[in-house]
């Protein structure tokens, strides 16, 4: 059957929702349509509510192709005015963000880059970093868009610029110490925590790092030439060696910088790839004439225009504390980029510019983000057919109905029996999703019973499914034992369709003769499958295998990292509550303050006296107690409180 043409199919109850629209305001606002169950399906924004409404429910009005999937769901409409188009947008994003309409195209993860930011205007300047563009004065540099990418190039600016790294409270340890840390040694800080560089020069590579990541390098060289020179003609030979090899590094750096600009602009290059209801949209970030990196953000089941797949991108994109760059290039003309270069305006304090280029530069770079658009679809379409692949193998190995699109796997750990805890990570499409890990601290099950702690975790667990859908496949670490304690859990509560397997190592053999082989290779893994006597025993190269052993692996680091943190935290509160004459109150403004049992066991008295809650006599009495001397902090204690 054909699909109806776009605009033509109406909804349900249109009667009804046209004598709703009649009573609609002619304001600007924002409108969401719901489908018959009262969810939100579509979000939007108009100049004219009742004109954009209306457009909907008469035959070709809205004229957006993929609009026709929309209008026969539509169910009710509700609007909110507002007092200008400005005003819809922000609300529209909000809402889109709230409801997630399954029309509409929503961010995932709309964290900020990351960025570096440093104020030349403090004394003995450094650079850190932030998420948050903000107007406090402070220069920003970025977007980067990895961790990786900012401390490589943090790393290089040290090389070239040895500015301070370090946090306020370690700089003010170092001074106290009187000697520098290992960053001097390896030539990457200057040291001022020990004057080992006079205020007037630190400020001069504060500058010229700021001038190098502002593009201007070559002014920093020839101003670093100038210095070579007067060192030299002063006959200061060494530092004029010092200066040569900077300036080399510099140059050197100069040399591998991508330039794809002949205009010093901060610009992002926006670029859009479509196959079917796939779309990608690539995120080109130059800055300084030079690419500092790009982001790929992929959509599926995308049932909206790509006009309109771009306007909501970008809205949501360039909210919060969003890097804004001066000029933003979009393939595609968008309604509603007037109002919107107007928000950023307000939100940057200066002018942003929103254009479409046609020739030049300009539509070179987009064309640039257009081919890594299309490079990304098609790289996500390759991994999404190998995926599928993948989980039909697994779904084969195991005999399972269906695909195994969504694995949780748990792991039990303790030490001796002594702090049990559980894990639970899950795998959606062979992919780790993060948001639905869990840590269990066990209560019920006996110390050292596995058997008990693993019923005790799925139990809790599978009384969620309401709130938390079931997995196609529980996977679990241990053996036929693991895998009868849960078909008793799942048994008990009543609940089908969910697929069980464990996974365990094989044996060593029980025979004298074998015993000398045991050791002659790697133990094979045992596949454990509900219902079946014997388990597999797939190849080690088994592509079903190792997803299986990678889905374990990640559930027993998860595991393992809670138990250690229990146990550090049990050692640490064991310590801390063995420091005489110190209460609880006491106790946590010392963490707060040092945060770490390290640092308290290392700090002076001074430092100690300066916690906020203690006193001078706390200060001293803690001092000896991690000194040795522990016997006669408790003597003084006991003779304070009158005991």
């Amino acid at each position: 059957m054909s699909a109806p043409a776009p605009g033509n199919a109406e909804p349900a109850g249109a009667a009804k929702l046209r004598e709703r629209v009649a009573g609609l305001p002619d304001d600007p606002g924002v409108y969401l349509f719901r489908d018959a169950r009262g969810s939100v399906l579509y979000v939007g924004k108009a100049q004219n509510l009742r004109a954009r409404v209306r457009s909907y429910l008469v035959p070709g009005g809205d004229g957006r192709i993929r609009m026709h999937l929309l209008v026969p769901r539509i169910a009710d409409v509700e609007v909110v005015a507002t007092s200008s188009v400005k005003e819809a947008l922000l609300l529209e994003n909000e809402l889109i963000k709230r409801h997630k309409p399954r029309f509409n195209v929503r961010l995932r993860d709309d964290k900020n880059y990351l960025a570096l930011r440093i104020d030349p205007r403090e004394e003995l300047a450094r650079f850190t970093e932030t998420r948050k563009f903000a107007r406090d004065g402070a220069l920003h540099f970025g977007p980067y868009t990895s961790s990786q990418a900012l401390h490589q190039t943090l790393s290089s600016l040290q090389r070239l610029f040895p500015l301070r790294t370090c946090s306020d409270g370690v700089f003010k340890n170092y001074r106290r110490r009187g000697r520098p840390c290992l960053e001097h040694s390896l030539g990457r800080c200057a040291a001022p925590c020990c004057d080992r560089i006079e205020p007037e020069a630190y400020a001069e590579l504060v500058r010229g790092a700021v001038l190098f990541l502002k593009g201007r390098g070559e002014d920093v060289v020839a101003g670093l030439e100038e210095r070579m020179r007067e060192a030299a003609e002063a006959e200061r030979f060494e530092e004029a060696a010092k200066l040569r090899d900077r300036i080399r590094a510099i140059e050197s750096t100069i040399e591998r910088q991508a330039m794809v600009s002949t205009q010093f602009a901060d610009r992002d290059v926006l670029g859009l790839a479509r196959e079917a209801n796939q779309v990608d949209v690539q995120v080109l970030h130059v800055r300084q004439g030079k690419l500092m990196g790009g982001n790929a953000y992929s959509f599926r089941d995308v049932r909206i225009d790509d006009a309109a797949v771009l306007e909501s991108f970008v809205s949501q994109f360039y909210s919060g504390d969003r890097d804004i760059p001066s000029e933003i290039l979009l393939p595609l003309e968008i309604e509603a980029a007037e109002e919107l270069a107007s928000v950023w305006r307000e939100r940057a304090g200066r002018s942003v510019r929103v254009a479409r280029p046609r020739r030049g530069e300009g539509r070179r770079l987009l064309e640039m983000a257009q081919r890594n658009a299309a490079l990304s679809l098609a790289e996500r379409t390759r991994r999404e057919q190998t995926r599928d692949e993948l989980l039909d193998t697994l779904r084969s190995a195991l005999r399972l109905d269906d695909r195994p699109e969504k694995i949780e796997c748990y792991d039990v750990s303790h030490l001796q029996g002594a702090l049990t805890v559980a894990s639970r990570v899950v795998f959606v499409n062979a992919t780790p999703h993060k948001d639905g890990y869990r840590r269990y601290k066990l209560r019920e099950a006996a110390a050292g019973d596995d058997y008990g702690a693993m019923r005790e975790v799925l139990r809790r667990r599978l009384t969620r499914l309401d709130s938390d859908p079931a997995p196609d496949l529980l996977l679990l670490d241990g053996g036929k034992g693991q895998l009868g304690a849960v078909r008793g859990v799942l048994r008990d509560l009543e609940i089908e369709g969910i697929s069980l397997a464990s996974l365990a190592k094989q044996r060593d053999p029980e025979s004298p003769s074998s015993r000398v082989l045991r050791h002659a290779g790697p133990k094979r893994e045992r596949v454990f499958l509900d219902g079946v006597k014997d388990p597999l025993l797939l190849a080690p190269s088994d592509p079903a295998l190792l997803l299986l052993q990678r889905v374990r692996d990640e559930s027993h680091r998860f595991a393992i990292a809670y138990h250690r943190e229990l146990r550090r935290k049990t050692q640490f509160r064991s310590i801390l509550d063995e420091l005489p004459g110190i209460g609880p109150v006491k106790r946590r403004s010392l963490l707060r303050h040092l945060g770490s049992l390290e640092r308290i066991r290392a700090a002076g008295e001074d430092q100690l006296a300066a916690v906020p809650k203690l006193t001078r006599a706390d200060a001293a009495l803690i001092h000896r107690f991690f000194r040795g001397d522990a016997e006669t902090p408790r003597k003084e204690a006991d003779a304070r409180s009158g005991s």
